[in-house]
């Protein structure tokens, strides 16, 4: 019989009655995921998913790679399926872990028997299993402490399965089973982690990026679009707004008092992303702000800046510090995308010196001489729509 997957389920064996939703959606997202490495089986029982490949065209190791970035999974293995009998189990330990005990100086047997018309418990299983494979390894001592390596035996529904050690899933939710987000992605550290982190909670996502040329680069817009392509391996498949910022920038900078610059402009992206996100059925907005990081980000600019939407605004990283940050990101592979050296749109007509804590009413006087509504509808007529999968090309 085929190698094939069993992947264990995390949070979703908690959801009670909605369990039966959580885990549909799970099942269709692993389904899509397997289809660009061949014919795949995906089905699940007993909070846990069976992926099996259909044919010898499957590419199993580039699957296997995909499931470990799919969220609603805990963990992971790798496992040889094989006739419910003592002499099928231990045929299947030699030929699968054989060549791994044979490197090892210790072992144990643990055994799961889910299939109660077993005729042996969970501990005999483990027991016989164990006194074969000490006599066929008998320099691999029997270590039910502390072994090397653990032989994994579990006795299903449908047959027995052996494997090595589990490997962490992802966790967290199944993309979607937490409603649809608008992240306002740029060319930083933070909001790709945002994005993930959001991610995790079952959220779907999309992207709204501010460009701003000449003043920005078609480098930095590139770099963006591959940070959403990296943020793709753990949320799917995702959806780029591309807004021209330009003239909302200039305009800003030509009527307004420079401490206001940073804030003003916030507020015009909070906005923009909000109908964009109502537009596109998304139900909150995402964003990587992190408390008293800059002088955006202080509790009095912040609430400014958010005043201008209705829609909840989540903030993932709003009391992580950078190097909790940093350390996410290198774990999802965006850091060393994000620290490349293109600028993004809030980088420029930075003020020199920000106003720290402003008031609604200083906002609101500062942005008189703007027309709010028709450089917001100027920008909504430039969106470009670009669709993103991990599978794509790098973009730079």
């Amino acid at each position: 019989m085929n190698e094939i997957f069993l992947l264990k389920l995390g949070e979703v064996v908690l959801k009670g009655t909605n369990k039966r939703q959580f885990e549909n959606r799970l099942r269709q997202n692993i389904r899509r995921r397997m289809k660009a490495y061949g014919n795949f089986d995906v089905y699940i029982m007993q909070s846990t998913v069976y992926v099996e490949p259909m044919d010898e065209e499957a590419d199993v190791d580039s699957a296997w790679e995909a499931c470990k970035s799919i969220f609603g999974l805990v963990s992971l293995c790798r496992c040889r399926p094989c006739e419910k009998d003592l002499d099928s189990i231990f045929n299947a330990v030699e030929e699968y872990l054989g060549e791994d005990l044979d490197c090892a100086a210790s072992f144990k047997v643990e055994s799961k028997r889910s299939d109660k018309s077993f005729p042996l418990n969970s501990i005999q299983i483990s027991q016989e299993i164990g006194g074969r494979i000490a006599e066929a390894h008998p320099d691999c001592l029997v270590d039910v402490h502390h072994p090397a390596y653990t032989v994994y035996v579990e006795v299903r529904d449908f047959a027995a399965y052996v494997h090595g050690p589990a490997e962490p899933g992802a966790g967290g939710l199944p993309t979607g089973v937490g409603g649809r987000a608008m992240c306002l992605l740029s060319g930083g550290i933070d909001s790709p982690v945002a994005a993930y982190m959001m991610a995790k909670r079952g959220v779907e996502i999309e992207c709204v990026h501010f460009f701003s040329y000449p003043y920005t680069s078609q480098l930095a817009k590139d770099k963006v679009m591959e940070l959403a392509r990296l943020v793709t391996k753990y949320s799917g498949r995702m959806t780029v707004n591309i807004v021209n910022f330009t003239p909302i920038q200039e305009a800003i900078r030509d009527h307004c008092a420079e401490e206001f610059f940073t804030l003003i402009m916030r507020r015009f992206m909070m906005e923009i992303s909000q109908e964009i996100a109502r537009h596109d059925g998304c139900g909150a907005l995402i964003t990587g702000e992190n408390l008293g990081q800059v002088a955006s980000q202080t509790m009095e600019a912040m609430a400014v800046t958010g005043a201008v939407v209705q829609m909840p605004i989540f903030m993932p990283l709003v009391g992580m510090d950078k190097e909790e940050i940093v350390t996410i990101a290198r774990k999802i592979g965006t850091m060393d995308t994000s620290i490349l050296p293109y600028e993004d749109c809030c980088t420029v007509f930075t003020p020199k010196h920000p106003k720290t804590k402003p008031t609604i009413g200083q906002l609101l006087n500062a942005e008189q001489k703007l027309d709010r509504k028709a450089l917001i509808a100027q920008a909504l007529e430039t969106v470009e729509k670009v669709s993103v999968k991990f599978d794509d090309d790098p973009f730079c």
